[in-house]
């Protein structure tokens, strides 16, 4: 959704405000104008009947005289035009006579209907086109404010907005601050404090993670190297029992699996463009068949077969070890979900390694939530690393983790490194 800046907001807002403002004032003028308009026509038409009235009664042979714009309706002298017999005694507005606008003063005198009319056509169009001048300048001035109100909410606002450009263009240091002038306002010098607080705690949580990470890198691994190699060295004795043997290999899978698992998380703890830095040049059509190698013995255990087809020439730049976790890992599901038949396992030329297996299948909820980074359905005995950390990973990494299923039908997993093969070409 597009947002609107907030100089554009206040513009509005004043727009809004004047246009209504100058709305009321219309308004209360019209019904003013009307109001007044009515008291005018009421004095004036019964000042003109009492004028007759009283003429009448001093000068028996007195006769109104009719004018272009007055005119008098005798009830007893002639019969009333059928649009004055109906209405009550009264003042009455915008009457129309003959096709022109009217207003009429309605009394009974000694029982007869008497009607004094003025024509008003002519004020009424001048009425018309004085309205009409009004709203015309009540636009204008709209307009003027407006344009004056967008000019001085650009001044008042520009300071904030120059800061606001200032802490779009910074960039993860831990010199990172927000710069204003010396004449910026206090509530501004609030919100760069602030935010500039904020920015030094945050660089130096930033850097205790770093530091660690570092740290864990090496004393995480270094510990479980040593355990890996001494289970490999007392594995290689003479004369070890058949069962001392097997736990010693148990430890070894272990360990193995641990390096991984350590080498993912440490990943996903770096920020990509710091992960570059440790990329490696990796020809995976080599890598691929080490990978299936290390995992045929397992596959062998439970009676599968793994066949991978020619690889094509595919090079990568990448962390070697996790390109290494996310294959086998994907590997290792498809052994453990899986009773019997043949795996099969190729690598496109778009740096992309399929792995089709036979095995139990997942619905399309599982299959959801492992894209929402939630467990594979179904138990899983082995130290898989899991597909969910493995959809975290692709997201980082901007790789693509494809899952394609049916219950009982086996499972197609797409594992697409294509942007690790962009990177290296």
């Amino acid at each position: 959704m597009a947002r609107s800046s907030l100089r554009r907001r206040i513009t509005i807002g004043l727009l809004g405000y004047v246009a209504l403002l100058s709305l009321a004032v219309l308004l209360h003028g019209y019904v003013v104008n009307e109001r007044a308009e009515a008291l005018v026509w009421q004095s004036l038409l019964e000042a003109e009947f009492d004028h007759f009235a009283m003429r009448s009664r001093t000068d028996p042979g007195y006769r109104w005289a009719d004018t272009e714009t007055l005119t008098l309706y005798d009830g007893a002298a002639a019969a009333l035009p059928p649009a004055l017999a109906a209405l009550e005694p009264g003042l009455h507005d915008e009457v129309l006579l003959d096709g022109r606008e009217h207003v009429l003063l309605v009394r009974r005198v000694e029982g007869r209907p008497m009607v004094l009319a003025l024509e008003i056509d002519d004020l009424e169009r001048r009425e018309l086109e004085l309205g009409l001048t009004m709203l015309a300048s009540a636009l204008v001035v709209v307009a003027l404010l407006g344009l004056f109100a967008a000019w001085g909410a650009g001044r008042l606002l520009r300071p904030l907005s120059d800061m606001a450009h200032r802490i779009g263009q910074l960039r993860p240091a831990s010199d990172a601050r927000v710069e204003i002038p010396d004449r910026a306002s206090t509530e501004l010098v609030v919100i760069a404090d602030a935010l500039n607080d904020y920015l030094r705690r945050n660089a130096q949580f930033v850097e205790r993670e770093r530091a660690f990470i570092d740290s864990a890198s090496h004393e995480l691994r270094t510990p479980i190297s040593v355990i890996g190699g001494a289970a490999e060295l007392a594995t290689a004795q003479p004369g070890m029992p058949a069962a001392a043997r097997q736990q010693l290999s148990r430890i070894r899978r272990t360990t193995q699996d641990m390096e991984r698992l350590i080498s993912l998380l440490l990943v996903l703890a770096k920020d990509p463009a710091r992960l570059a830095k440790a990329n490696d040049r990796i020809a995976l059509d080599q890598l691929l068949p080490d990978i299936v190698e290390d995992h045929r013995p397992m596959a062998e255990d439970k009676g599968l077969a793994l066949t991978l087809a020619p690889p094509p020439s595919c090079e990568l730049l990448a962390p070697l070890p996790v390109v290494q976790a996310a294959i086998g890992n994907l590997l290792r599901n498809a052994i453990e979900n899986s009773d019997s038949g043949e795996i099969g396992i190729r690598l496109l030329p778009e740096a992309v390694v399929e792995i089709v297996d036979p095995g139990h299948g997942m619905t399309p909820e599982e299959i959801s939530t492992i894209y929402a980074r939630a467990a594979r359905g179904g138990s899983r005995e082995g130290g898989g690393i899991g597909l969910d950390l493995i959809a975290r990973l692709c997201t980082h990494l901007d790789w693509t983790l494809e899952i394609r299923s049916l219950p009982g039908k086996g499972t197609t997993a797409r594992l697409d490194l294509g942007s690790a093969q962009r990177a290296g070409t």
